[in-house]
């Protein structure tokens, strides 16, 4: 069910979809809430923290190095029997943005990484991945994105097809802002610097994990999609988001070995056999902050 829900988001939003105008430079998202599972027989509390910097270091007019780094912990327990997990995931970025012509630009980053609950870190905790995007840009208001993701996971390999749309209105209130199936922004600003928006994440990834000397791995696979009223300072750099929504956010844990092969956006290439050990989590609400820097891109041109 929480494929179709993955799916269903990413048809639903391709008619909207981004190419981006803005870089955030230090990204702070922390959100709560409380899931069931779906045979009722537990529940638990999930605090999630999400921190991201990336550094842009302009080379010449052609070409920007792109470096950073991504931290994201998140607490939660699966059943009654593995209680008590956090699950860490530290990912490098780095890459490069090169401007191939006048209308198109292409972005390229590979993305190692380490996800697990840090318990006797071995070589499952370790995957790698990387996403290349072309950026086309029709005018000053309007811009496209086509690309592809793709990471090793603990499950198997996953391959994400990118589409992606910008588009600003003259007055510049309005804007939509998207990489899709990975996150979506709708935003309009009611007043000189307070906003009210819609804003979707998803994510497929894995972790590995151990514990008392038994390796598992659990599969995330999440859609978070919340409105937010968003406040800003000092010239519209600083942004903070008071957040709502729905998360169908799901955690498969299975056996170590226990392996699906490739996957291709949340649907298996092959016909997935593996065993589930817990319970499917139920959707819930969710409460969030974010703190945003931002680097205004066409205030700069």
């Amino acid at each position: 069910m929480k494929k179709w829900v993955l799916f269903s988001f990413f048809i639903i939003c391709c008619f909207f979809t981004n190419g981006q105008d803005y870089t955030d430079i230090v990204r702070l998202n922390v959100s709560r809430a409380n899931f069931e599972d779906k045979g009722k027989t537990f529940d638990t509390d999930v605090t999630n923290v999400n921190f991201e910097v990336i550094y842009p270091k302009i080379i010449n007019d052609d070409l920007i190095l792109l470096a950073g780094l991504t931290v994201e912990h998140t607490s939660l327990d699966f059943s009654s029997v593995l209680s008590n997990q956090n699950l860490i995931m530290t990912r490098l970025n780095a890459g490069v943005k090169i401007n191939h012509s006048e209308k198109w630009s292409g972005t390229y980053v590979v993305l190692p990484k380490l996800a697990s609950n840090f318990e006797n870190i071995g070589s499952r905790d370790f995957q790698i991945g990387g996403i290349a995007l072309l950026d086309f840009q029709y005018n000053d208001n309007v811009r496209g994105k086509f690309g592809l993701y793709s990471s090793s996971e603990n499950f198997g390999t996953i391959i994400t097809p990118l589409l992606g749309f910008f588009y600003r209105s003259a007055n510049k209130k309005f804007h939509m802002d998207a990489v899709l199936p990975i996150r979506l922004e709708v935003n309009y600003k009611l007043y000189n610097h307070f906003s009210l928006g819609l804003d979707l994440r998803t994510s497929v990834k894995s972790y590995n994990l151990v514990d008392q000397d038994v390796e598992f791995y659990a599969q995330e696979e999440s859609v978070r999609v919340g409105f937010y009223g968003s406040y800003e300072l000092f010239d519209d750099a600083l942004l903070i988001r008071a957040k709502f929504g729905l998360d169908t956010t799901d955690y498969g844990v299975y056996a170590s070995d226990d392996t699906s092969g490739v996957q291709l956006l949340t649907f298996t290439l092959n016909d997935d056999e593996r065993i589930r050990l817990n319970n499917e989590f139920d959707s819930t609400l969710f409460l969030g902050l974010d703190f945003i820097y931002r680097f205004d891109i066409s205030s700069k041109k």
